[in-house]
């Protein structure tokens, strides 16, 4: 089994079979670092497993950027919102590392239905897991004060301080470049 069997067989308690019939529809795709593999404004008409590597997604406002998010390798990626209801996404997804993914074109997903009987119920725990994840998210900013946002990240995704930009990662915590530098400050000392 690759990686994608792995993490569907384990992650959606498949048999063996099922998840070689979903990984077939699933094609390799390389993006260098700096490469988009979203624009807004754009449809997205893909979902991909990241192997390797890490994304970026985020929006450009008139103040600037805002990281929503930064996909590493192990996680799925999308605009579900684009993929699911088929309108122009609002966030940009670009490289910030040479990547590899394993991706999923809208069409063959709609197919999934067929090929494994069951995919309903586990596309409904997955779309769950991930609204889970984005409650927690969403109740992280606005109940836990930024050094706790900060010792949580720190905590579950160490390697993104050495491998991303700081600004990005403040962004995605809700704070400032220069609290986020002034928390750094306290925490290493």
């Amino acid at each position: 089994m690759n990686e994608l069997e792995n993490y569907i067989h384990h992650y959606f308690s498949i048999s063996p079979d099922d998840c070689k019939k979903v990984s077939a529809l699933f094609k390799t795709e390389t993006l260098n670092k700096g490469d988009f593999y979203l624009k807004s404004g754009k449809l997205c008409d893909k979902m991909s497993f990241i192997q390797q590597g890490i994304l970026r997604i985020y929006v450009s406002q008139p103040g600037g950027e805002v990281t929503q998010w930064i996909g590493t390798g192990g996680f799925f990626i999308t605009d579900i919102s684009s993929f699911i209801f088929r309108n122009p996404s609002r966030f940009n997804v670009q490289a910030l590392a040479d990547t590899r993914l394993f991706t999923i074109s809208h069409q063959q997903y709609l197919t999934l239905g067929t090929l494994v009987p069951k995919w309903n119920e586990f596309e409904k725990l997955f779309i769950c897991s991930c609204f889970v994840m984005l409650e927690n998210r969403v109740f992280d900013l606005i109940s836990l004060s930024a050094e706790e946002r900060y010792s949580q990240l720190f905590g579950q995704n160490r390697e993104l301080f050495n491998q991303v930009p700081l600004q990005y990662l403040a962004s995605m915590l809700g704070m400032t470049p220069e609290t986020f530098s002034r928390i750094r400050r306290k925490m290493i000392s």
